[in-house]
This record gives C-alpha cells, sequence and structure tokens, in this order.
C-alpha cells in the first residue's frame, strides 16, 4: 500500500457539495501517528512501519509495551499498527504522519471493528422469516427452523444459519471517496457509513479496488458508413 493512517470515529453527518446536493459523510479524528517501530528487509524479511496513535499514561501500559516505546524514544502510545507502506525504506522512527498524507478526491478502504449486538436469534441475526402464528404453530415461531435431512448426510452444513454472536468482528469498508481534509483538526472527512461506534479505533489506506476513470461522452462517427440517415442519403432508412 502506498498511504495508512490510524483514526478515531467521530459520528455521521451530511454536507452539501457545489451543485446542492446532500452526501451522507462520516468523521474520522485521523492522526497525528507517530513511526514507534521500522521493519527492514535485511532485518526482518519485509519493509513496513509500525504506527502509534493516541497518547496514553505510562501506567497503563504493560512493561514490555513501555520498553517497547522506550526503546524507540516517543511517546506512550494506546494503538499500535503495523503497515506495510511502498515508501517503508524512507521514513525513520519518530516520524509523523498527519491526516494530510490523504488528500480529496482520494479511494480508500476503512477497516475497523463493526458493533457488538450480542447473542442474537436467527430471525434478526439472518433476517429470517418467522414460522406461522396460526393453526397452532406453537412456541416456535421465531426459531431457525428445519435444519437439514435426517439420515443423509445425517449433520448440519457448516454456515447454516442460527443463533450466535451478532457483529463485534473485523470490517472492511472498500473505496470510499475522501471528501474533506483538515490537518489542523486532524479531520478526514469520506463519503458514505464505516464500521464501528462512535470512538471505535479505525484504520484507513489507500484502496486495493482499481479505480477506472470516467471517459467522455460518446462523440459521433467519423465513419460515413455508420452515420444516421439524416446525414448520410444512402442509408435504407433514408431512402424509404
Amino acid at each position: 500500500m502506498q498511504k495508512a493512517i490510524i483514526g478515531k470515529k467521530v459520528g455521521m453527518t451530511q454536507i452539501f457539495d457545489e451543485t446542492g446536493h446532500v452526501i451522507p459523510v462520516t468523521v474520522i479524528e485521523a492522526g497525528p501517528c507517530v513511526v514507534t517501530q521500522k521493519k527492514t528487509n535485511e532485518k526482518d524479511g519485509y519493509a513496513a512501519v509500525q504506527l502509534g496513535f493516541e497518547d496514553i499514561k505510562e501506567a497503563k501500559l504493560s512493561k514490555p509495551e513501555r520498553g517497547h516505546l522506550s526503546k524507540a524514544g516517543v511517546a506512550f502510545k494506546k494503538h499500535l499498527k503495523e503497515f506495510k507502506l511502498e515508501k517503508a525504506a524512507e521514513m525513520k522512527v519518530g516520524d509523523e504522519v498527519k491526516a494530510d498524507v490523504f488528500a480529496k478526491g482520494d479511494h480508500i478502504d476503512v477497516t475497523g471493528t463493526s458493533k457488538g449486538h450480542g447473542y442474537q436469534g436467527a430471525i434478526k441475526r439472518f433476517g429470517a422469516q418467522r414460522t406461522p402464528t396460526s393453526h397452532g404453530g406453537g412456541p416456535v415461531h421465531r426459531h431457525a427452523g428445519s435444519m437439514g435431512s435426517t439420515s443423509t448426510p445425517a449433520r448440519i452444513f457448516k454456515g447454516h444459519i442460527g443463533a450466535g454472536q451478532m457483529g463485534d468482528e473485523q470490517t472492511t469498508v472498500q473505496n470510499l471517496i475522501v471528501v474533506k481534509v483538515d490537518p489542523e483538526l486532524n479531520m478526514i472527512v469520506v463519503r458514505g457509513a464505516i464500521p464501528g461506534p462512535k470512538g471505535g479505533i479505525v484504520y484507513l489506506k489507500n484502496t486495493v479496488k482499481t479505480i477506472h476513470v470516467a471517459k467522455g461522452a460518446a462523440g459521433i462517427s467519423v465513419n460515413p458508413q455508420k452515420a444516421s440517415a439524416r446525414v448520410n442519403p444512402q442509408k435504407a432508412s433514408a431512402r424509404g
């Protein structure tokens, strides 16, 4: 990847573009992050940097964490994340990465932990339908229903809908567009929603999607055989 940063979800709002259209956006407090560790091809076999985000008291860190950050000579950070950046070899421990690493119009992927909903049934977790409530349906209207056949295969296939833990898992939303960047406020505004609750930690990086630039409208063909009947009298539609 080319660039990345750690941020915190502030919340959602809406803004108006130049044409007056409403755009739903998510505000992210991105950085400033500091390089706390550097991996090199000679020593580690790959090039990467570890970024630290959000200051924290020394007493709230474990002894290994304090030693790791003290060795780097940087302030104590609460969140650490490693990124394999293309320019990792040029970066040094202690360098700062701010919100202006991204610019308006960039396409990014945002990774975070989705909201946890606890232990839920099949209807809420998978959007299943209730069983009929008439003719003695019994107390099973919100159950998952039939799980499969009898002696063959004599088991429930993996991935079948059922009750269980809902949410609270790593989720990535791809190809979001950066609408606004404010380096002074450490703010990045992206179009659309991102995973996680307000205050949740998210990781921003340039998208892995291939961006296709929209081409202009198709012009008039210069081939006289393909011209319309209005300009080509040889067309059958024109002769008729």
